[in-house]
């Protein structure tokens, strides 16, 4: 019986332990812990008893509050601020609701409901277990067993419980949140305590992708933000990679002394913290920077907004070489060394040129253990905020081809633009949400397509 319960779908299992349990265990249904206290586990049962006590106190006291905001169409009914007392001749002030909290204690709530129905179950099915065991003339486990069984072979269960909660906590809440505010009007109009916001369902999807707003409209600068965070994407990764690749393939050649002498000035060059580089080499390219000064010119290399702001884009491609090359010559340098030399010794008997060696052999190799190396690289280019943010702060300003209305800029990617459109003085957290569920999709979706796609996944026995 226990495993065709097993195999079954959760619902039609809970049916199945409710028809075929004993009395204890419906009872169990209930009232949460009785099946165990019944059958003597009184710390088991008593904790069961007692979450339960605790969530229903919660859910009574302000749970069920929330929640009743949550999905009743509105979040917050009264308004904050002051009610003229016709009897006392006064103004009186009125502490109405909080949007922001509603929807932040809403989640909370969503959560800890879930977090219950999950220890219902296990109250339940610790029950029916306890039926399979007493059936085949066994004696339920004592507490003391249970301890042992989870200090010893269920340990991970205590060990990895903290982490869990904190990813409950601190991850999976916060993204349901940010999640469910793309779905409301909350920006710089309504902010709560002093006015309130609300759920407007598509509204702001259809904003964001509509083009009906002429040049300056939210969809149009949307699709620029993108083309330009892919453009910038594509070439921090691969301008890294095969730069890195071909100088750790210069200091690889046979005959090339001092080896260790390169590969060690290229690891201080990345001893150095990446924000303390991107703030000097934006001293040194400013309009009054060191560099020019020694040309003796005086270049906008990063405010230049001409040709939609080129030379900027340009310089911060340049700088994230700078920066970037080094990590793939230390890793390209570790792969190269460990490329079988019978491949190479072959090719050359057989007359291969070192080209066709590096293309038949080489770049195979490296593209097959680095292309993971290479979509987390591509899609932490997508979010690579401290760059841009450090070297131009997204800019220079170009209110005609972005919309001065949007608040992006020139070289905004679509992560600081989510960043400057909740930083502003007219924050619009309602459109940053939207932009943050548009790059988790397409992060997510290329990575996943891409590296399914990839030899690394299609031919992992290839090089092994």
């Amino acid at each position: 019986m226990q495993a065709k319960v097993c195999a079954e779908n959760p619902i039609k299992k809970l049916i199945n332990v409710f028809k075929d349990g004993s009395w204890q265990t419906r009872l169990s249904f209930f009232l949460p812990g009785a099946g165990l206290l019944l059958r003597k586990q009184f710390l088991k049962g008593a904790l069961y008893a007692l979450l339960t006590i605790a969530f229903i106190a919660y859910m009574l006291s302000s749970g069920g509050k929330f929640l009743a905001h949550l999905f009743s169409g509105d979040l917050g009914t009264v308004i904050s601020g002051e009610v003229w007392n016709e009897e006392l001749q006064i103004f009186e002030k009125v502490r109405g609701d909080n949007s922001f909290l509603i929807l932040l204690y809403g989640v909370v709530t969503i959560v800890v409901v879930i977090v219950y129905a999950w220890l219902w179950t296990t109250n339940v099915l610790t029950s029916a277990k306890n039926d399979e065991i007493l059936k085949s003339g066994g004696q339920v486990s004592s507490f003391r067993q249970d301890l042992g069984i989870f200090l010893n072979k269920k340990f991970h269960i205590p060990l990895l419980f903290p982490p869990f909660l904190g990813l409950i906590v601190f991850t999976v809440m916060p993204l349901i949140f940010m999640v469910l505010i793309a779905f409301t009007n909350y920006d710089y109009q309504h902010m709560p305590p002093g006015k309130l916001f609300d759920w407007v369902g598509f509204e702001n999807f259809r904003a964001l992708f509509s083009l009906s707003g002429g040049s300056s409209s939210f969809a149009i600068v949307f699709l620029r933000v993108l083309l330009w965070t892919f453009v910038w994407a594509f070439f921090a990764t691969f301008s890294n990679y095969f730069l890195g690749m071909l100088i750790a393939l210069m200091i690889n050649r046979r005959g090339i002394k001092l080896k260790k002498l390169w590969r060690t000035l290229f690891v201080i060059a990345i001893a150095i913290p990446q924000f303390v580089t991107l703030l000097l080499m934006q001293k040194i390219l400013d309009t009054d920077g060191i560099l020019n000064k020694l040309l003796g010119t005086n270049i906008l290399w990063l405010t230049d907004q001409r040709n939609f702001s080129i030379l900027p884009r340009i310089m911060i491609i340049l700088v994230n070489v700078w920066i970037g090359v080094p990590y793939t010559l230390l890793m390209c340098s570790g792969i190269l060394m460990n490329i079988p030399s019978d491949y190479f010794e072959a090719a050359r008997i057989d007359g291969a040129s070192p080209i066709k060696i590096f293309f038949k052999i080489t770049l195979p190799y490296t593209l097959h253990v680095t292309t993971p190396y290479l979509i987390t690289q591509f899609v932490g280019n997508i979010n690579n905020f401290n760059v841009i943010w450090l070297l131009t702060k997204g800019g220079p300003v170009d209110n005609i081809y972005y919309g001065g209305g949007t608040q992006a800029q020139s070289t905004d990617l679509l992560v600081t633009w989510l960043y400057r459109l909740t930083t502003d003085v007219n924050p619009k957290y309602n459109v940053a949400s939207v932009i943050g569920i548009v790059i988790f999709v397409i992060c997510s979706f290329m990575s996943i397509i891409t590296y399914n796609r990839s030899a690394s996944a299609r031919n992992e026995e290839e090089f092994q």
